[in-house]
């Protein structure tokens, strides 16, 4: 099976979904899935979010001595035996791991056969995987022109197989909560196309995914000028986007600051264009965010009082300025992927948000 052989493709909210019960009924899978979609990112965050440790082995990079272990011989019982690897997991605290094959059909003929073994057996040599494991495999299709080995037969027929896509819906939401910089998740909600843009037979070095995405939120400075900032962006997900992200990030740096809306400094907003107002909406949703721990701190007389009246001027400044959609993009960052602590009876604004947005957070 060198291929996925179906077009069906899933988003990585549901590939969620579908791993955890292959998982519940102790059945390896297979994601397939072009570079930097977050294939990898996903088995972390269902480690982390179950308590489970991640094993990562990058079968790419292994001999198969790493999964099969070493022979040596046994002075007392006179027979050949085989030391167990380290690197896989033993009963104990890593007995309910995720054992996690990346890489698996980049890796040698070899290391794929040892891998089958385990696969197909739960152990290999005198190893024997914990029953609480679980295994997870992962890899590039043909068709994305990486270094791939065919998939014996017999492994392909072990697996279940689930092929992952780009999701910009997915990504936002993961974005949101792990603080991809404001400018970026701002140009990607108005132009959701350009989240991935991998094409296997383009001779571009530098192309848009994902992660690719992430890279250019932590690269981007106001220490540098703009001009070395673009060199980044291009050398990272290609010149066409650079540039538009440069144009992006110069009408984004016109907008007025996140802090002095919520203080209630700025009221107004003359700059209209809407990949901006993105970017302003998730900065005032970050900043929200980092000001509750200093409001239940109480520092410098900054309580729970002061951070509602600037959770008001949020909602107040979102209805004078935006349009509807812009609107309940920002009541549901902050409502939903932030869970702010937000209790309506101590906001101004609330009966009239909810009069007339209301519906819109509700139909999601």
């Amino acid at each position: 099976m060198a291929t996925l052989d179906t077009h069906r493709v899933e988003r990585p909210r549901d590939v969620r979904t579908l791993l955890t019960r292959c998982m519940k009924v102790g059945r390896p899978a297979m994601i397939w899935g072009p570079p930097g979609i977050g294939k990898s990112e996903l088995i972390a965050e269902i480690g982390a979010d179950t308590n489970r440790p991640v094993i990562d082995m990058r079968l790419l990079l292994l001999e198969p001595t790493d999964i099969k272990g070493i022979p040596y011989y046994d002075p007392e019982t006179k027979t050949m035996k085989w030391a167990q690897p380290a690197d896989l997991p033993t009963e104990g605290f890593f007995s309910n791991a995720i054992l996690f094959l990346d890489e698996i059909n980049a890796a040698p003929p070899s290391v794929q056969a040892a891998a089958y073994q385990l696969i197909l057996n739960r152990r290999v040599g005198e190893y024997h995987l914990p029953k609480g494991v679980s295994m997870v495999c992962a890899g590039n299709r043909d068709s994305d022109k990486g270094v791939t080995y065919r998939m014996p037969s017999p492994l392909a027929n072990r697996l279940v197989h689930i092929e992952m896509a780009a999701n910009f819906e997915d990504w936002q939401k993961w974005a949101i909560g792990n603080r991809v910089h404001a400018d970026v998740v701002g140009f990607l909600s108005h132009h959701k196309q350009k989240l991935f843009n991998f094409d296997s037979k383009s001779p571009d070095k530098a192309f848009a995914t994902p992660r690719s995405w992430v890279f250019v939120g932590q690269l981007i400075t106001d220490d540098l000028p703009e001009s070395m900032n673009t060199a980044l962006v291009a050398g990272t997900v290609g010149d066409g986007l650079a540039t538009e992200f440069s144009a992006h990030r110069k009408v984004a740096a016109r907008m007025p600051k996140s802090e002095d809306v919520l203080m209630g400094k700025e009221k107004t907003l003359n700059v209209k264009d809407l990949s901006a107002m993105y970017s302003l909406t998730i900065s005032m949703c970050y900043t929200l965010q980092e000001w509750v721990a200093k409001a239940k701190a109480k520092e410098e007389g900054f309580g729970m009082d002061t951070w509602h009246e600037c959770v008001d001027h949020f909602f107040e400044f979102m209805m004078d300025n935006f349009q509807t959609e812009m609107i309940v993009l920002g009541a549901k960052t902050a409502l939903r992927d932030y869970a702010l602590p937000i209790n309506h009876r101590q906001l101004k604004t609330f009966k009239g948000f909810h009069e007339k947005y209301g519906k819109y957070i509700l139909e999601d």
